[in-house]
């Protein structure tokens, strides 16, 4: 009886192997890239088409390889590195020819030429699903150049994986930005779809980070220094007024080797304490240096997980060098933590210095009127029924109320102008017939917005207000990328804009809604709002955008509203599908109903 038992060909092994080390683009870039730097490059350039679906193609100034090499590079577990188990123990560099490129060439089609510095001809070699089509002397630049061809084509199951263009484009600067930084001898250029998107000399870890992540970052970087006999800490941290609400901008380094690691990053957190806002990130590129004897990088097949064989002594340090850099630059726990973080220095608008027939209440105008606005008292009524501790959202949906508001002869109470008011500028009181209306005026504004933008994402009508002078916004490419991304559903919302530069925008027209000087911050606000949504919702983009316009766009706690705003408030909110609660769960009102003021006396 023959064995069932049977050795798999090499072209499926190479198959299976690429499964670990090719999960997509980004993963084929990081692997050639790595291999670049440690071919001693002093220039590197990448050109992406498609997002890397088409081609994925790394040149480089390099060593090159003779003839022999560049074909061993393309058999299964060939490598420059290791010849003894121990030698995995004591590296220091991330990847040389090899290793990775048999993996790649099995899910691709692989180009590479070649050629070392003393040769007068280098090398080509073309590979389609690990079999080798041609090798030939050419005609080529010293280094080397690999170009990675229809990834996925021969296992289109894998390929239809794949996430949209401009997800994989997110995930390849991503990788670009991460050998970037830990390499700032080397100068690089990225290209996509024959555009530049960046254009690196070489120069210091601090012009790496502003050439990356734009002229903003020069204000915000602090010097982090520390060494001790086994361990060495550089890099920059930002400063504390400039943490964000989105985990993105924030680096580990080991021995050059870009890291994820959340118990290092709670150590960064633990010296700002008393620094940040909640659930605020701070910025930081951190190179750690350590023997590598005291370091397994063979915990994770893409080796971004490592592990310390003494973590509790890492952990100090990089605490111990965060906090001397954060004193050695006086930030002390000084910063203004009541200040509106949506809106920045954005002053609220003094309504009290308007006359009434001068002020326009951009925040309710183009309201579309609800045929059930009528019906709103009867639903106060209904919340004696119901407590605020016992409701129950879905009822606000199903329940329909009959109302004898406008019937003749009623005696239902309506809200007047003069029990209409604000409690310290963040709650509207109203008095209504069982007793006292009480409106979050943030959360009740969220939700009547939230509902309105949904409105125009789904039939397109949102209005625009050009502006008399267009305003210029710089993003770094993984958020210009995003915006192009989201270009309709964007413009479907009321914003006009184009694209200005490499990665910049101009925008020249803006939703009606939005007060004057409100454009930029609320632009930017609703891109940082929708990438915290992101990461934390699994929700549609619409929806999405909804709710991150709703919330950087609504009137905040402490802003001022006249009479007739908070009264379009009031009529709106219960004019909405789900005047209960906001987008994100939190209650919009309660009825202080007189039974219950009753209690108090």
């Amino acid at each position: 009886m023959p064995g069932i038992i049977q050795l798999l060909p090499d072209s499926i092994a190479n198959q299976i192997a690429a499964g670990e080390v090719v999960q997509r683009p980004a993963s084929a870039l990081k692997e050639l890239m790595e291999n670049s730097v440690d071919a001693g490059a002093t220039h590197i350039k990448v050109i992406i088409k498609d997002a890397g679906k088409s081609l994925v193609q790394v040149i480089d100034n390099g060593s090159g390889m003779n003839e022999t090499d560049a074909r061993m590079s393309l058999e299964r577990h060939a490598t420059s590195k290791i010849r003894k188990a121990e030698d995995l123990f004591s590296l220091k560099t991330m990847g040389f020819r090899g290793e990775a490129i048999a993996s790649i060439a099995a899910v691709s089609q692989v180009e590479i030429k070649t050629r070392m510095e003393e040769q007068e001809l280098g090398t080509a070699i073309e590979v389609a699903a690990s079999e080798i089509l041609t090798q030939e002397p050419v005609s080529c630049s010293k280094g080397t150049s690999i170009s990675v061809r229809n990834l996925f084509y021969n296992i289109p199951a894998r390929r239809n994986f794949l996430k949209s263009n401009g997800v994989e484009m997110r995930h390849l600067v991503d990788e670009f930005q991460r050998i970037a930084l830990a390499n700032p001898q080397v100068s690089f250029e990225l290209y996509q779809n024959d555009l530049e998107t960046y254009n690196l000399p070489t120069g210091k870890l601090s012009q790496r980070i502003v050439g990356l992540f734009g002229n903003n970052y020069k204000e915000q970087l602090a010097a982090c220094n520390e060494e001790t006999e086994q361990i060495s800490i550089k890099g920059y941290i930002g400063k504390p007024e400039f943490a964000r609400k989105t985990r993105g901008e924030q680096f580990f380094f080991v021995n050059n080797r870009f890291i994820k690691s959340s118990y290092l990053h709670h150590a960064v957190l633990n010296a700002y304490e008393g620094l940040l806002q909640p659930e605020s990130h701070p910025f930081y590129v951190l190179t750690i240096e350590i023997d590598p004897s005291h370091v397994d990088v063979n915990v994770h097949p893409t080796k971004t997980e490592i592990k310390f064989d003494d973590e509790r002594t890492v952990y100090g340090v990089v605490r111990a060098a965060v906090r001397q850099a954060l004193g050695t630059h006086n930030f002390g726990p000084s910063i203004d933590f009541d200040q509106n973080v949506n809106f920045g220095k954005l002053q609220p608008m003094n309504l009290e210095r308007t006359s009434a027939k001068d002020r326009e209440y951009t925040q309710f105008k183009n309201i579309e009127k609800d045929p059930n606005l009528k019906h709103w008292e009867s639903l106060y009524e209904e919340n004696i029924k119901q407590s605020k501790l016992n409701f129950n959202p879905e009822d606000s949906e199903t329940v329909t109320l009959e109302s004898t508001i406008n019937k003749e002869g009623t005696s239902a109470e309506k809200p007047v102008s003069e029990a209409t008011f604000q409690v310290h500028n963040q709650y509207i009181f109203s008095q209504v017939k069982s007793g006292i209306l009480v409106v979050d005026q943030e959360a009740a504004h969220e939700r009547i917005l939230f509902e309105r933008y949904n409105s125009f994402l789904n039939s397109g009508a949102g209005q625009t207000q050009q502006l008399l002078f267009p305003i210029t916004i710089d993003l770094n490419p993984a958020d210009h990328t995003l915006v192009m991304e989201m270009k309709q559903e964007l413009e479907a919302l009321g914003f006009a804009f184009e694209e200005f530069g490499r990665s910049g925008i101009v925008v020249n027209g803006a939703p009606v809604s939005l007060a004057a000087g409100q454009e930029k911050t609320v632009f930017e606000g609703l891109l940082e709002q929708f990438k915290i949504n992101k990461s934390r919702l699994t929700i549609s983009t619409k929806e999405n955008l909804s709710r991150a316009m709703a919330k950087r766009s609504s009137l905040k706690a402490g802003q001022v509203l006249h009479q007739e705003e908070m009264s379009a408030m009031i009529d709106e909110l219960f004019a909405c599908e789900t005047p209960n609660f906001a987008p994100d769960g939190r209650s919009t009102y309660f009825v202080l109903d007189l039974d219950r003021i009753k209690g108090f006396f």
